[in-house]
């Protein structure tokens, strides 16, 4: 449990504020969670300003709270008054990060990186206590509460780091300070917010920025822009480990889920082992029990109400043209005695890249042999003018009344049906809920 002194917090926050000694064994951001020995950090949202809330948590028993100005009426030793509350939350985890004597890695990516997270957990825990961060809780927000819950008894620690804009993964690392640094891929995500594709590279690239002393860099040599990658990582003094198609864990790996992503998670996990110094055949031996989570691509057995079956692949979680494109290639590999059906949802945050990428995506579609396509949202339009004419087709405008057409319209015995598409821009997600709701 965390325990520490409201001298020290002003020194850690380099506040100048004059506070009541006291200890600390809880720090919150949400007013909701207030106990007797905790600190409220006030951190302003885009619904809530947290300094409307200092009131409320002192009457509930906090000690202390950390503003960006004074709030009138309250107690001044009780606040610590700093220029940035969301950087000071960051301090603060970074300063518990420290005290942690384990080995830390970190990792971002376009895709994939909650997946390869669990993974590594997953693979660590063979040898030793492994924490990792919860859910995807890798934002400005998420990962300093992820450095406040590090198991200390743990020997390895995996925190995951996510940005949509230049600067972010800078920050974040400043806090996490990894021993291992890596970096999953490099997509078109959040294209808008960049002047070009080769600045989402650089700004993945920043988590090497934090590694510590003699750290480890590990990059999918082949993903976009990998020599960026290596650069960059070079130039922080980084030992580089590559992994790939023609570079990997070459011993027998089998793995619950089929495809290229499932195979591209599990050669990172295992360059995480290999770089610790632990037995690759042995967590190799361990990532056979290793399932997809919820969203992610993992696979269901469902019933219909006729009494036949069909698999239903739940990818709802993220929707990007490369992810996309490999799901895409993936369903049509596989095995299937019915139908193959992918349901694709928008593809959000490309800028001006939108209708090109939407396109691209439906002309790997038309190459593959899926059976049926539906296109969900009007960007899907462009996605499924590509497809030629033995390719059936639907579209619908959102996801309202898709699980009922599904369910009780399309859906025949032994079909494989895919559901792939950005969480909240399709919400292709209730509709999957929907199916499985309805199996239960």
């Amino acid at each position: 449990m965390l325990n520490i002194s409201s001298e020290k917090l002003v020194e850690i926050l380099q506040s100048k504020s004059k506070v009541i000694s006291t200890e600390i064994n809880q720090i919150i951001t949400d007013s909701r969670k207030a106990v007797s020995g905790a600190l409220f950090i006030a951190i302003k949202g885009e619904n809530f300003d947290g300094h409307q809330f200092v009131k409320d948590v002192f009457e509930k028993g906090c000690e202390l709270a950390v503003v960006s100005h004074l709030i009138e009426n309250l107690p001044a030793e009780k606040q610590i008054v700093v220029d940035d509350t969301v950087d000071a939350y960051g301090k603060i985890g970074s300063y518990n990060r420290s005290l942690f004597k384990g080995k830390v890695i970190g990792l971002t990516g376009s895709a994939g990186k909650t997946t390869t997270k669990e993974e590594i957990k997953f693979a660590l825990s063979v040898f030793a206590k492994t924490y990792a961060t919860g859910g995807n809780h890798n934002n400005h927000i998420g990962v300093p509460q992820s450095l406040l819950e590090i198991d200390m008894d743990a020997e390895y620690a995996v925190i995951e780091m996510g940005m949509s804009s230049k600067g972010e993964i800078s920050k974040l690392v400043s806090y996490v300070k990894p021993d291992i640094a890596l970096v999953t891929n490099v997509y078109p995500m959040h294209i808008e917010f960049f002047e070009n594709f080769e600045g989402i590279a650089e700004a993945k690239a920043e988590i090497f920025e934090g590694l510590r002393e003699n750290g480890v860099a590990i990059i999918n040599e082949d993903t976009n822009f990998a020599d960026i990658l290596e650069k960059r990582a070079l130039e922080h003094g980084a030992k580089v480990i590559k992994f790939g198609r023609n570079n990997h864990y070459d011993g027998t790996l089998e793995l619950e889920q089929d495809g290229e992503i499932q195979q591209y998670n599990a050669w990172a996990a295992l360059r995480v082992v290999e770089a610790l110094g632990l037995d690759c055949d042995k967590a190799a031996k361990a990532l056979k029990n290793f399932g997809a989570l919820d969203g992610r691509g993992k696979k269901h057995q469902l019933k219909l109400s006729n009494g036949g079956v069909y698999t239903l692949i739940d990818d709802s979680y993220s929707g990007q043209p490369e992810a996309m494109k490999i799901a895409v290639k993936s369903l049509g590999k596989l095995p299937c005695n019915g139908r193959k059906i992918a349901v694709l949802g928008k593809m959000a945050e490309l800028g001006d890249t939108s209708k090109e990428q939407h396109i691209s995506v439906g002309k790997i579609v038309a190459e593959s042999n899926i059976d049926i396509v539906i296109g969900i949202k009007p960007e899907m339009k462009d996605m499924l003018a590509q497809l030629p004419a033995h390719i059936q087709q639907y579209y619908f405008d959102n996801k309202d009344g898709l699980a009922d057409f599904l369910q009780n319209k399309l859906l025949q015995n032994n079909d494989i049906l895919l559901i792939k598409g950005a969480r909240y821009s399709s919400e292709l997600y209730k509709v999957t809920d929907e199916l499985l709701k309805g199996n239960i």
